[in-house]
This record gives structure tokens, sequence and C-alpha cells, in this order.
């Protein structure tokens, strides 16, 4: 009884009984979608907030602004080489696999919902990536909710603070920092209808789709996800001992958020709790207020590996003629349109469609053929991006020396605490048995 208290048993309760209504009663299952999508609503409420708090206490700590400039600087270096690097093993599965050979969807009808993506990408440039960064006013920025547009104000804001040497006892950061103490405890709120949330999410996902979509492409769904796998276990991993941490630590850390993004296929219904719980594990609050909100737009890795096989998918199954050399121009291409996945509307898509027509090479109406994945592939893109984000930020607070591992051994002494509780309470089911 006491595991049902713990939230990712609870979530693991609501997913597997949001699958068994899919498939049973797919039109009750349809019913209940307003569930999953209050409950992702109701998260992504508190991203600006949390983020404007979070990064605006978090500079306030930084000693001066060139400690500023060299942590933005080595973040994004670290997301650009990771991002790189996730594209680079799409294209070598995607390459050596090859998913879509064999398919011949040559004579593609025009696609009516594949046509509006690409009216939307087709207003995708870099510099309007970039101009749409900067909100029309302050407050829009918080109405819009868009994640990037309230990071700039948060900088600017904690920037102005820091430069203008505000006590730490100032009324202002005293506000702002219990205003963060109680949106803390709304997300603990929020956070106890988390089963409920993945079980409207992923029944009524179920019931759309049907089970016979799980063999729908099933090569190229199982291609990805073992890409994926191979990239946070492997890439990942290997970032995570180089700095002295387990990767299954860290996994067990942000279990119950990775649970949720696998019943809601959203990496920014998670955001709030990840910024709260990696500092009460020791990563220096300026470190995590900068890196993960960023990180949800610069450092995508499961993005990039999706838009790397997808691209290479499309290339194989339309039979178009897709050489080294033309692949190597589209990874260039690809560190640019993978970039901002909260601040271009309509995800992975629309991206995907921004790089096509570019590659002029490959066939726009190729989308059509991932239309049928794309929950399947979403998950796995928000699972990817989540795990990517955490590593992140413990690799940037080690490089800066802003992690504190005492707090680190004292969630770990705690685990251990847990853990014989659970099977000192095991042991003593047995014996009365």
């Amino acid at each position: 009884m006491a595991r049902l208290k713990q939230l990712y048993v609870q979530v693991i309760i609501g997913i597997l009984a949001g699958i068994v209504l899919g498939l049973v009663a797919p039109e009750s299952a349809v019913a209940v979608k307003p569930l999953g999508d209050a409950f992702v609503a109701l998260l992504r409420m508190m991203l600006a907030p949390i983020i404007f708090c979070s990064v605006v206490l978090g500079l306030t700590h930084v000693a001066d602004m060139r400690q500023l400039g060299r942590l933005s600087l080595k973040t994004l270096i670290y997301f650009e080489v990771l991002t790189t690097v996730a594209m680079a093993l799409g294209f070598i599965a995607v390459n050596v696999v090859q998913p879509g050979v064999g398919l011949h969807a040559t004579n593609l009808a025009v696609n009516e919902s594949v046509s509006k993506i690409a009216a939307n990408a087709h207003h995708f440039t870099a510099i309007g990536f970039f101009l749409s960064i900067i909100p029309s006013t302050m407050v829009d920025a918080f109405a819009k909710g868009e994640i990037l547009q309230v990071l700039l104000i948060s900088l600017l804001t904690g920037a102005a603070l820091s430069i203008g040497g505000i006590k730490k006892d100032s009324i202002l950061l005293r506000g702002i920092d219990e205003a963060q103490t109680i949106l803390f405890r709304i997300l603990g709120f929020i956070m106890r209808l988390a089963p409920i949330g993945a079980f409207g999410a992923i029944a009524a996902a179920v019931a759309a789709f049907g089970a016979a979509t799980l063999l729908y492409l099933a090569k190229l769904v199982i291609l990805y996800r073992a890409a994926s796998l191979v990239f946070a276990l492997g890439v990942l991993g290997a970032v995570s001992a180089s700095i002295g941490l387990s990767i299954f630590r860290i996994l067990r850390l942000i279990r119950d958020e990775l649970l949720i993004v696998l019943g809601t296929a959203s990496s920014e219904v998670v955001l709030p709790r990840l910024i709260e719980k990696l500092e009460r594990v020791g990563c220096d609050e300026s470190v995590v207020g900068f890196v993960i909100p960023s990180g949800y737009s610069f450092n995508l890795d499961g993005t990039s590996i999706y838009m790397a096989i997808a691209v290479g998918f499309i290339a194989q199954a339309t039979d178009t003629p897709f050489p080294l050399g033309q692949q190597i121009g589209v990874l260039a291409i690809l560190m640019l349109t993978s970039k901002g996945g909260t601040t271009v509307a309509g995800g992975a898509f629309i991206k995907l469609a921004a790089t096509l027509q570019t590659v002029k090479a490959l066939p726009l109406n190729g989308l059509g053929l991932l239309f049928g994945v794309d929950r399947l592939m979403a998950t796995c893109t928000a699972l990817t991006n989540v795990i990517g984000n955490t590593v992140a930020t413990f690799y940037i607070a080690k490089w800066e020396k802003m992690f504190d591992e005492a707090k680190w051994e004292a969630w770990q002494r705690g685990l251990a605490a847990d853990q014989k509780q659970v099977v000192a309470a095991s042991g003593a089911t047995v014996v009365q048995k």
C-alpha cells in the first residue's frame, strides 16, 4: 500500500487504465480526452511565472556579468555539440537500417494537412526566429506563455537587479522568493492530478489511432526509439559518467516526470518540476534557471534525432536519390531548423516542413507518410528531450563548479533509505503470511 502513495505508481496505473479503455471502449476513451487536455493546460499555466522567478533569483546569485556570459557561452556550446551528435546518430541509423527502402511511395497525392503545414513553414526563417524571441510587450510574453520570450525578460530583469547591486534582503527579492514558494506549492496541488491527466491523454490517443497503429510503419518507429535509447544511455550516459554521475541515477531522479511525459507526449508539462527538483539535489539555481528554459528551445536532442531519421526515411520511401553530400548539407540546415521547439507553432512537423522547403530535392508530400505514427514519435521525442536537458543541467553545473555534492549525496542516502524501508515492509508481509 505504501507504493500506491508514490506518484510514479499512480501515473503507471493511470496509463495502463487509459490503454485498456482505449482498446475496449474507444468512444468512451475519446470522451475522457478533456482530462488530459485540462491537466496539460494547468501545468503550462505555471511555466511563465516559475521561469521568471527561478531565473531572476538565480541571476542575483551570479557574481558578475562575466560569469553570466561564461555560463551562457558554455551552455550554448554544449547544446550545439550534443544536438549535432544526435542528428549524426539519426543519419547513421537511417542509412544503416534503411526503413523506407521498398515502400516505393512515388506517387503521393497532395495532402491538405501537409499543404497547411507547408504554408506555416514557408514563413519560418532564421531572422524571423530570432525576432520572435522579442515580445510585443513584457506582458504579452506572459500572456502567450512563450518560453523564450519569458526567458529574455527574466534574463534582463535578473541582470538589471544583479548589476544594480540589489541587497539580498531586499523586499523585492523576498517577494519574488515567496512567490516562487507559492508557485511550487500550487504545482504540488496540480501534480496530484497527474494520474487522471495521463489516463485521459493516453486513452484518447489509443482510441484515435487504434491497436493497428502500433504496427503501422513499425520499422520506422522501432528504429527511432532504438536510436533515442542509444543516445540516452550511450551518449548521455557517457556525458554523465564524465562528471562522475550515473545516468541510471539521473533517470531514477526524474522517474515521475518521465512517466508524466509518457502519458501526455509533452515535455513542457514537467519543466516546473524539473527546475524545482534539480535545485533540490544540488544544481545551483542560477544554472538551473538558465539551462532548463533555454534547453527547451535549443537543446532538443530527441527532435534532432527525429528530424534526421524522418528526412532519410522520406528520401528512401519516395525513391529519391539522397547522396552523402546532400545529407551533410541537410545536417547543416537542421542545426537551425531543429531549434525553437516551443516558439514555432506546430512543433516537429513545422520544422521538418521548413527543412523540406529548403531541401528541394525531397518531396514535401512525404510528410504525409509520418502522420500515422506522429503520436508514437512525439512521445519518444519528448522523453529524449527531457533526459537531455536534465543531463545538460548537471553537466553545466559541474563544469561551472556550481554543484552542491552534499545535496546530491543527501538525496542518494534518502533513496537508499526508501529502498530499505520497501524491502523491510516486503519482508514483514512475507512473515505475516
